[in-house]
């Protein structure tokens, strides 16, 4: 016969442990009021000897699980874990852990699902970046769960949004490429389906900013529509250099579509900056290793990350606080990816 899995401790084996009541524990668990400090320290060394865990089920039923739940569109884009740690470091002080979802890289239905599961399980609250579903359905969301939108320019009565300044990055890009004497700038953007869901997302509103900019310097915007993806980035970075009179700068609205850019510019035996250069968004870890060394907007994803989990803490302390939206302003990181056109 194969050994019985051992049982979980519960709150009464801490109790007999401490040689206290259980109401007692309760006491200490919730730190409330009533336990006195001998009985607390009898509490918290019964809990360390026997590995006591609280059941999240058991807490849920008391109100709160002290989980959040955060639904990323794609796990593989290095930019979502500079908001992660952002979360967790804001988080870090409290009673709250994260739980993460990947969600929208496998479409809207998928993105669904993996809300409507974290909803199920009790969550206290919910970050969603950058989401695929429409407003309707996030009104809903939030109606049921504190909520907190990054990414989505919208506004909402019912969930607080934070956004990087994305119309202010596209300009410090083209503005850094037009001064560095480049007039055939081009752009890879993420193909939007949806377009009720065009004018709150931010890759269309990097793409609203560029053709801003260029218009404003008096330059013709040449945009390639592909996703925001490394294999994104090649495909467009293929279709420009396939052309007779092709760009001598491309902006790619991400640094992970920037990474495909620079393997379809190698791959065409091209040089970056030599020939071609090359800007992303985001400014990631990788953007600043020294083999790369990517030109990029630094959109702050660790503030973005601490603002998210900081409105979500007040949402859930208090469901009938305002709305807010937090818009942050980037700055550009110029590194070794761009440099004056080729004469």
């Amino acid at each position: 016969m194969s050994p019985s899995a051992p049982r979980r401790v519960t709150i009464v084996d801490v109790a007999r442990h401490a040689q206290v009541s259980t109401t007692t524990v309760s006491k200490v668990l919730r730190n409330a009021y009533g336990a006195s400090p001998t009985a607390r320290a009898k509490v918290q060394q019964a809990i360390a000897e026997l590995g006591y865990r609280p059941s999240a089920a058991a807490r849920g039923m008391r109100g709160q699980t002290y989980t959040i739940g955060v639904v990323l569109p794609d796990i593989r884009n290095p930019f979502f874990p500079e908001i992660l740690d952002g979360v967790t470091e804001r988080l870090r002080d409290t009673d709250y852990h994260v739980l993460l979802g990947p969600g929208g890289c496998e479409g809207e239905q998928a993105e669904a699902e993996v809300t409507d599961a974290m909803i199920d399980r009790g969550m206290d609250g919910l970050i969603l970046v950058a989401p695929m579903a429409p407003r309707s359905r996030l009104d809903k969301v939030a109606g049921i769960v504190p909520t907190v939108v990054i990414g989505r320019h919208g506004h909402s009565a019912v969930y607080d949004t934070v956004v990087d300044d994305d119309i202010t990055g596209a300009r410090l890009v083209v503005d850094h490429l037009a001064g560095l004497g480049h007039s055939r700038i081009a752009h890879i953007e993420h193909h939007e389906t949806d377009s009720a869901r065009l004018a709150e997302m931010p890759n269309a509103i990097r793409a609203q900013g560029y053709r801003q900019a260029m218009r404003a310097h008096g330059l013709e915007a040449d945009i390639v529509s592909t996703s925001y993806t490394q294999q994104g980035g090649y495909d467009g970075a293929k279709q420009l250099l396939a052309r007779t009179n092709r760009p001598t700068a491309i902006f790619a609205g991400a640094d992970i579509v920037a990474m495909g850019v620079l393997q379809a510019v190698a791959e065409a035996g091209l040089t970056v900056p030599g020939d071609i250069s090359v800007a992303g968004y985001d400014n990631t870890t990788f953007a600043a290793l020294g083999p790369i060394s990517l030109t990029s907007v630094d959109q702050a994803g660790r503030q973005i990350g601490s603002n998210a989990a900081r409105l979500l803490l007040d949402r859930i302390a208090d469901r009938h606080t305002p709305s807010a939206q937090i818009k942050l302003s980037p700055t550009l990181i110029a590194r070794s990816t761009t440099a004056p056109p080729p004469q």
